[in-house]
């Protein structure tokens, strides 16, 4: 057994400041010289870096479980919240009420609004050619976009954005009693939710929380209400944080590819293919981890029962073995089964939303411009989220 297997050394550091392109640097390196490596940061983790590594943990729900630390570092939590932390085959009695409002045909009603919103929060920075795209766009946008989707008032979208990025930054800073303080009060918020849905129902087929009250009531095997109230208050935390990080990075790289930007202006078809190029590119996750059930062989090392090991996917996603020419965003790229989604039973709802709200708000900012520029130095989140914190850019309005 080697020093890193017992914990008395680390094969890379997760906490080492990054800018935007370091980190792919410090991936590339460890697929080739050590694809499993060990950390011990945050009390101690694996982390699988190479594609073939990070689908076997993901798919394999025996071997790997979600239920008992799933993200990197530990989170404390008051109770387990569906259906992140439960494993199949109880881990779909949530996701079925889930998945059948999170499928395309639903929410590709709300691409109009989605538009809309990405059209009303650039108008200012275009009036200023320029601003922080991160935190006067991305953010607001997602919890905009998220607000829409569960039909809420907007001081409510006002609040959940409030403290969606307190609990964001509590958790980038390691402060505990901050998280809690947070997550308290989107416990509050997510319970306000559920409470004004069960005294007016929606459409059960097209509303979230109407979807989960009902299987609440399902005979065969009901959801509990406390746990409603739970799995709304994990999708308000998942449902804006990853679309803020992956936003901002689309952004930049937009701004720094003026070739780019200007075939899909002149071709606007061609944006769903650079939406999953730029979803594999900036896989907004790096902190999904399973816990293993048993001793097991990864990428050449031993994970030992009880020990996490995370899914770096911006990692999986630029994997040489899979992805010819990894680094290079490619337009024709076929096929692209990029993980930026995850893999298996835990693979994202809200895939469909999300592709939605890129497609939107990318559209917007270029029909909006005619250049778009880097317009400082890109600040990235640490650790939790990958992707911008801040990310200021230059824009040209289209004249």
């Amino acid at each position: 057994m080697t020093s890193s297997e017992t914990g008395r050394a680390s094969d890379w550091d997760p906490t080492a400041p990054e800018t935007f392109d370091s980190s792919h640097e410090v991936y590339a390196d460890l697929r080739r010289r050590c694809p499993v490596p060990w950390s011990d940061a945050f009390g101690g983790f694996w982390a699988a870096t190479r594609y073939a590594d990070v689908v076997r943990v993901a798919r394999d729900s025996g071997t790997f479980s979600t239920a008992v630390q799933n993200v990197v570092p530990h989170v404390p939590r008051a109770q387990r919240r569906p259906p992140l932390h439960f494993d199949p085959p109880e881990h779909g009695v949530y996701r079925a009420p889930m998945d059948r409002v999170l499928r395309r045909a639903v929410v590709r009603r709300l691409e109009p609004a989605f538009a809309a919103a990405a059209r009303e929060l650039l108008e200012p920075l275009l009036a200023r050619g320029g601003g922080d795209y991160a935190r006067e766009f991305a953010l607001p946008y997602a919890a905009q976009c998220f607000a829409l989707f569960l039909g809420l008032p907007v001081e409510q979208v006002l609040e959940i954005r409030r403290i969606g990025v307190e609990y964001s930054f509590a958790i980038q800073e390691m402060d505990r009693a901050r998280v809690m303080k947070a997550s308290d009060e989107l416990y509050a918020i997510a319970l306000a939710i559920v409470e004004e849905r069960r005294a007016r129902p929606r459409d059960p087929d097209e509303d979230l929380v109407s979807s989960l009250l009902r299987a609440s009531r399902d005979p065969a095997r009901p959801i509990p209400y406390e746990l409603v109230v739970a799995t709304v208050r994990q999708t308000v935390v998942a449902g804006i944080g990853a679309p803020h990080a992956v936003l901002g990075s689309a952004a930049v790289h937009l701004s720094r590819d003026p070739d780019l930007q200007n075939r899909l202006r002149a071709d606007p078809a061609l944006l769903p293919a650079a939406v999953e190029e730029l979803l594999r590119l900036y896989a907004p996750y790096r902190v999904f981890a399973r816990t293993a059930t048993r001793d097991v062989e990864l990428g050449g090392r031993t994970v030992r029962a009880g020990e996490a090991i995370t899914m770096i996917f911006p990692s999986a996603n630029r994997d040489e073995a899979v992805f010819a020419d990894a680094d290079r965003l490619d337009l024709e790229r076929r096929p692209n089964r990029h993980l930026a989604f995850g893999r298996g039973a835990h693979r994202c709802p809200g895939a469909a939303m999300a592709r939605l709200e890129l497609a939107a708000a990318l559209g917007e900012l270029l029909a909006g411009t005619s250049r778009v520029e880097p317009g400082g130095e890109v600040e990235m989140f640490n650790w939790l989220e990958f992707g911008p914190r801040s990310a200021p850019l230059r824009l040209v309005p289209r004249s």
